[in-house]
């Protein structure tokens, strides 16, 4: 009798969700009996978690696919077996075309059917080819194992926790709705339990994650709606919980109760990721991004009233279909009003199925080119200043990993940034103040004040207000 455990490989594509879907997933199969492979080559399955949102995602996920269709070829050969899964955005958006392009694909799953992996593992093992991206009615979050202590130390100190999926907003570029569904927001209580689990197992740091993560409207243990502001509210009395943060926003739901918060909670990262896409009105609202120009610059000014030192980053798609020298002027004089510390952007690019691939006036891969080269040179500039403007303060940073040379901790600070300190091997997974020396172009350099290891100390002035 063969008592060795079944393997498995997970490859993670994209966004953060993923990462903590990916998670979820390895929870599931581990409470199946499967055990984690360090590579695909000795892997009784594969599966490739995927994302929709960058260029080409479904053609990178049908090369990755032909890769490992020849390793399951040899596998067999040599008389053991492989399956390949695909799930993720890409297998919602294919389904059926995923089976029909790539036959070695045993197993097409969406996002909302990874509590059903061991019925559909079944299915597979019995010789079926399964596809499954349905949108089921059952709360699949109630439905998954939760990570053992073992599982979530092997994490490290912080982790992602998904609290909103889906989205209602119909972005005109955007395929969200179409592959993780509607808005749908878990139960408060469900989410403070992970977050003790968590917290109990030595997180310090939690990441809210949501399509709309600000939309944030689930029901509460005294049977009223919460909102994100509640939630993180009743999360920063969890003991173990130093830190707290969420992404991605959408700016519609800047309420007034989140951006208080941001000026009364030290354990609320001064770090908001919040979308603009485009500083052009007439560009949001072929979009259908639902704001303005100047809503979004009225929000930043009451977030920074209410929390001065705070850090915003930002999404832009340039060379949207229709999109003008005037438009993108626009996009650029938006971003030198507001200053960002870092932020991410890209040339528009249609996804099949969404409404702005068909539209008129699509602009010629050059000009998008052009005009993304001049928006980064910008957005790396401001990158650089907001860097150095660090050097000399002093403030929390929580140890993550070991750095590239011994002796050397990796932390992040509360604007995100990694941190790199000449530090003892004891303070991973441990909050300590540092003081900034020289600032990269993505990183900082720093060392430890005198005084500055003691964890309840650093906790207590993490917040940037209350440091040097």
């Amino acid at each position: 009798m063969n008592d060795t455990p079944k393997t498995y490989f997970i490859k993670t594509f994209g966004c953060q969700m993923n990462v903590y879907d990916s998670q979820r997933m390895q929870d599931t199969l581990a409470a199946q009996g499967y055990a984690a492979a360090d590579g695909p080559d000795n892997a009784d399955l594969i599966l490739l978690n995927t994302c929709h949102i960058r260029e080409k995602a479904a053609e990178k996920v049908y090369s990755e696919v032909g890769r490992l269709r020849k390793l399951q070829a040899s596998r067999r050969a040599a008389g053991a077996d492989m399956r390949i899964a695909v799930a993720g955005c890409v297998a919602q958006a294919e389904g059926e075309e995923i089976i029909s392009r790539a036959p070695a694909v045993d197993l097409v799953l969406g996002p909302q059917s990874y509590h059903r992996l061991p019925s559909l593992l079944a299915r597979v093992a019995a010789g079926e080819k399964v596809v499954e991206t349905e949108f089921p009615v059952e709360d699949k979050f109630a439905a998954l194992p939760a990570a053992t202590d073992r599982q979530v130390r092997a994490r490290g100190a912080t982790a992602f926790l998904t609290v909103q999926e889906g989205c209602d907003k119909f972005c005109t570029f955007c395929v969200v709705p179409y592959t993780r569904g509607a808005e749908f927001s878990r139960p408060a209580g469900e989410i403070v339990a992970e977050a003790r689990r968590l917290a109990a197992s030595g997180v310090r740091e939690i990441t809210l994650l949501g399509q709309n993560v600000n939309a944030y409207h689930g029901e509460g243990p005294d049977g009223r709606e919460w909102n994100l502001a509640r939630l993180l509210r009743e999360l920063a009395g969890i003991e173990g919980v130093a830190r707290l943060r969420y992404t991605t926003s959408h700016p519609c739901d800047m309420d007034d109760d989140l951006i208080a918060a941001h000026g009364e909670m030290p354990e609320l990262m001064p770090y908001l990721h919040l979308p603009v896409q485009s500083g052009s009105d007439r560009i949001l609202a072929v979009m259908n991004r639902r704001h303005t120009r100047d809503l979004y610059l009225d929000l930043v000014a009451r977030i920074r009233a209410a929390c001065p030192h705070i850090a915003l980053s930002s999404d832009f798609i340039v060379g949207f279909p229709g999109e003008s020298d005037a438009d993108f002027a626009q996009t650029m004089d938006l971003v030198e009003q507001v200053g960002f510390a870092q932020a991410f952007s890209f040339k528009y690019s249609a996804r099949p199925g969404t409404p702005a691939a068909t539209m008129p006036d699509q602009v010629p891969e050059p000009l998008q080119a052009e005009r993304l080269a001049a928006l980064q040179a910008l957005l790396r500039r401001q990158q650089a200043d907001f860097g150095e403007s660090l050097v000399g303060r002093r403030f929390v940073v929580l140890f993550e990993r070991e750095g590239r040379k011994p002796g050397q901790l990796v932390g992040r600070s509360p604007y995100l940034q990694p941190v790199v300190v000449d530090a003892p091997a004891a303070l991973m997974g441990t909050l300590a103040r540092v003081e900034v020396t020289a600032a990269g172009p993505n990183s900082l350099l720093a060392t430890l004040p005198p005084g500055a290891t003691g964890d309840a100390m650093a906790r207590a002035a993490q917040h940037p207000a209350l440091a040097g």
